[in-house]
């Protein structure tokens, strides 16, 4: 019993960290990278990605199956386990529209606001 138990939480666990976007990474440099990403367009965010700015490809899509609607929020620890500060963002929007903005300090922002216009 306590095996099974034990699975559930690791899987629990896991399905956690992906939804957050931490995917089981973590620096060891003690910077926060949990960014609050809110969604004010006033269109439903199919898509986020957040990676690198070092790396030439967008990384994973951190929602998933799931998506951010328009008012709403989550929070995203933005760390891919390297050290670093520096991503760029893509949202994918229900519109299709996509926005990308480069160089964003996840370790000097708290929230990052998508809004209409």
């Amino acid at each position: 019993m306590f095996k099974a138990f034990a699975r559930r939480a690791v899987l629990a666990a896991a399905v956690s960290a992906v939804a957050f976007g931490t995917m089981g990474f973590q620096s060891n440099d003690g910077q926060d990278r949990r960014v609050r990403i809110i969604n004010a367009t006033g269109v439903t965010m199919t898509h986020f990605y957040a990676s690198n700015s070092g790396e030439d490809d967008w990384q994973e899509d951190i929602l998933g199956q799931d998506v951010l609607r328009n008012g709403a929020s989550v929070v995203i620890n933005i760390d891919d386990g390297s050290g670093a500060c520096i991503y760029d963002f893509k949202a994918r929007f229900a519109d299709g529209d996509e926005l990308e903005r480069y160089r964003i300090n996840v370790c000097q922002i708290t929230e990052y606001r998508y809004s209409a216009g």
